[in-house]
């Protein structure tokens, strides 16, 4: 079973609006969905509308929730990040992930396709591509 980590734009992108693509990650088998509660945050500071707070609450619900890092982990196995984006992976790695999912091509887009201490880092569409070609 895949232990997948969902980056806060992820959350942010599944929560604006009903329709998006993203949603369909938290409809496959065989996938524990697992985020931190430093994304959650910070995709609920970026939500403008309640409704879009609420979908993300439920959205949530389905997922695990881990506890925020330590606000300033140490430089992780040679991966370079802004120090924001630093909680998301030490929880993705402290979680047990086997994914890290991340839109955030500026700050991960350089690791896509990498496997970093036991965390492969993909861009969402590719993960669910990846899925989608197992299922066939």
């Amino acid at each position: 079973m895949d232990r997948v980590f969902l980056d806060a734009n992820v959350l942010f992108s599944a929560a604006y609006r009903h329709a998006a693509g993203l949603r369909l990650l938290f409809k496959l088998h065989h996938v524990a969905l697992i985020t931190s509660a430093y994304a959650v945050e910070e995709a609920r500071r970026n939500l403008s509308t309640d409704r879009q707070r609420r979908d993300l609450e439920q959205l949530c619900a389905s997922m695990e929730i881990v506890s925020v890092a330590a606000a300033d982990p140490p430089q992780l196995a040679g991966i370079d990040l802004p120090e924001s984006d630093r909680p998301i992976f030490a929880a993705a790695i402290n979680a047990r992930a086997t994914h890290l999912l991340s839109g955030d091509v500026r700050d991960f887009g350089r690791y896509y396709g990498q496997t970093v201490e036991g965390v492969l880092i993909l861009p969402p569409a590719r993960y669910l591509r990846k899925r989608q070609d197992e299922n066939r």
